[in-house]
């Protein structure tokens, strides 16, 4: 197996409860709200431990909140790579409308970052990574960075054999999109990001894999993948177009579920196995996400249970 290094600058303290309706100007009476350590890497490495795997996590941590956040960590049975942040550590909130089942998300913004710091966080990423492995770059970059981080990130990898997973958003995936010189190996996106960037509808999944394999032609990744919700994802790369079925469960919660896809993706191309399998393993994770509550991601009796369902076809 080769290793594994996630990457989350921008982490959070993720807070999870319900109360019986959502209405404003009065108070709501929650329920006891659950803990856990958020941020896009940092949920992805929970993915890989939650189906058996193994990885390191590298994390920015700063003040009380991340004190909190690191005792999490340990307490999940993660391998945290601590870096300095220069601020306080962030909190997010998610409330379940009972009445709705809707889901509402506060997200709360982290520190500032200086030039200074985000280049001393690169030269510690690169310090940390696995000599021939997978690093994971995945959530939003923090607050300070300009949308060509990642990229600079992708940079620093150059002539390595250290291949790169990133599963952003906003203008730092509008820049990976536009093509790069030193790509990642793979690009992950959802269907509305996608057609954001294609300033079109995308409305069935072949329109969705020939999106990804215009990417796949401008540099963007090696391989890009878009997730259509129920109708699973597709996967693009030179020569090959695939889609996997979602299996059908009931929704309970879509927190962590792009992030137990990464998970699971890219523990199986870490494993050996090929884009096959791995464009199957990340989509059954991912339906084993969504029927947790909060923000449990995925268990490894529900995605044994999956597995069947997720087949991958050539498109």
């Amino acid at each position: 197996m080769h290793d594994i290094l996630t990457v989350t600058l921008n982490p959070a303290l993720d807070l999870a409860t319900s109360v019986t309706h959502v209405q404003p100007n009065v108070k709501l009476r929650c329920s006891p709200p659950d803990l856990d350590p958020g941020g896009g890497g940092l949920n992805v490495a929970r993915a890989i431990h939650l189906l058996g795997g193994r990885s390191r996590c590298f994390v920015a941590l700063g003040g009380d909140t991340g004190q909190a956040l690191l005792k999490l960590l340990h307490e999940f049975g993660l391998e945290p790579v601590i870096h300095e942040a220069p601020g306080e550590t962030r909190q997010s909130l998610a409330v379940t409308d009972l009445s709705s089942h809707d889901q509402f998300r506060f997200m709360l913004p982290g520190p500032e970052w200086t030039r200074g710091d985000l280049a001393a966080a690169r030269e510690a990423i690169k310090a940390a990574a696995p000599k021939d492995g997978y690093l994971v770059l995945s959530g939003s970059g923090p607050s300070g960075a300009a949308p060509d981080l990642y990229a600079k990130i992708c940079q620093d990898f150059a002539g390595t054999d250290v291949k790169i997973v990133l599963d952003t958003s906003g203008p730092t995936l509008a820049h990976l999109a536009a093509g790069q010189e030193v790509p990642p190996r793979v690009l992950r996106m959802d269907s509305h990001e996608a057609e954001e960037l294609a300033r079109r509808p995308l409305p069935n999944r072949k329109d969705s894999a020939l999106f990804a394999h215009t990417l796949v032609g401008r540099g963007a990744a090696e391989v890009v993948v878009v997730a259509r919700d129920a109708d699973g994802s597709v996967l693009a790369t030179e020569g090959r177009l695939l889609h996997v079925a979602a299996a059908k469960v009931d929704v309970v919660s879509k927190v962590g579920a792009g992030d137990s896809f990464v998970g699971a993706f890219t523990l199986a191309l870490a494993n050996g196995e090929g884009l096959d399998v791995a464009l199957a393993h990340g989509a059954c994770a991912a339906s084993a996400a969504v029927m947790s509550p909060g923000t449990q991601l995925c268990s490894r009796a529900d995605f044994d249970r999956l597995l069947s369902e997720c087949a991958v076809t050539e498109l």
